[in-house]
This record gives C-alpha cells, structure tokens and sequence, in this order.
C-alpha cells in the first residue's frame, strides 16, 4: 500500500476527517474541549495549513524531514520534563502566542504532510498545561477543523487514493467511536500516569525515525 508522499498527505486527511468530527462531537457533549484554547490556535492554524497546501509539492522532501523531525524531538522532550497537570483547572489561563505558535507548525504540517502534522497540536496542548483527557478532546476539536481546509485544498489538487482511503475510514470511524470513552476511563487509573510521557517518547522516537 505504498502511495507518492502526495497522496497518501491527501488520503490521510481524507481518511481521518469523518472519525474526526465523530471524536469531536462526542468530546463536546462531554463538555471536554477547551472552545477557547483551541479557537486561538485555529486563528493561525487555518492560514496555515492552506500554506502548506500550497507550496507542499515544492519542498524538497529530505528538508521537510528534517524540520519535522527537528520539531517532534524538540517537542518529545520538553514534553517529557514538563511538570503533569491532572487538576484540569478551568480557570488557567493559556498564553496566546504559544497558542497560535503551535497552531502555525500544526496548521503547516497538516497542509504539507496530511495527519502526521498532528503531532504539534497534542504536544502543545500538554506544554499549555492542559490534562490529558482536556488536549486529546481539544486536539481532536483543532485537528477536525483544519482537515476540512486541508481536505478541500487536496481533493482539488486530485491527488486523493480514494480505493485506499475509504477503507481506513471505516476502521478509523471504529476507533473514533470507541476512543473518547476508553481513554476517559483509562486516564482515572494508574495507566493514566504515564500516558503523557508515553506519548513524549512517541514523538521523540518519531522525530528521530524521520530524521534517519
């Protein structure tokens, strides 16, 4: 199932977007997306990804590996070290320009790569201090908006493999139905301890493959 770099950032964001906006909504009725937090990153977010969109065929592919892997490792380990924040305190305050600096390398990412740009989303959201249960409902709130700009500027370069695409859709929306209540259950027992810096070693690891 190997497809050009093009096509599979286009059918990542195809594939992902209807299990996206299922996660969304089933997190908002919930009450577990911070509207706020994530309005700031998609001011910068969605301007970028349009960005990406657009110059994502005239980027030398080993340069962008070595950016994005550059960022994921950076990312990982400052995740790593950063103090746990499992209170959730409605009240914090979210310093906007970190906001909106992690929504531009998302929103870019997401436009040139398709989903792998995610990661920045979720890993900013835990360096904000947000709790695990709060950044994934609030990464999935983001992520779902800029997949539909991401989506709309990809399926009109026509560089969608739809064969391949709507089979990972049904497994994705699977998982999309299932996620939000699994993980709510998993972050209130001890597993949940170590999902932050789970996730911060997944990212390290990340960034270093894609170096390579």
């Amino acid at each position: 199932m190997q497809l050009p770099a093009a096509s599979a950032a286009s059918t990542s964001l195809v594939t992902v977007l209807p299990s996206l906006m299922l996660g969304c909504w089933t997190y908002y009725k919930h009450g577990q997306i911070k509207v706020k937090l994530g309005n700031q990153m998609l001011l910068t977010a969605i301007p970028a990804v349009i960005i990406g969109s657009l110059i994502s065929q005239y980027i030398p592919f080993h340069l962008y590996n070595l950016i994005v892997g550059g960022i994921l490792v950076i990312l990982g380990i400052n995740m790593f070290f950063q103090k746990r924040n499992h209170a959730g305190n409605t009240k914090q305050k979210y310093p906007k320009l970190k906001a909106g600096l992690f929504g531009v390398i998302g929103g870019l990412m997401v436009g040139v790569a398709g989903m792998s740009g995610g990661a920045p989303i979720i890993a900013g959201l835990f360096l904000m201090g947000l709790p695990m249960i709060n950044a994934a409902a609030t990464s999935s709130y983001v992520l779902a908006f800029m997949s539909v700009v991401g989506t709309i500027f990809h399926i009109a370069g026509g560089k969608v493999d739809w064969n391949i695409g709507i089979s990972l859709m049904i497994g994705a929306l699977i998982g999309a139905a299932i996620a939000p209540a699994l993980l709510e259950k998993i972050v209130h027992t001890k597993i949940g301890n170590y999902l932050e810096p789970v996730v911060a070693v997944f990212l390290a690891v990340l960034g270093i493959k894609t170096l390579l």
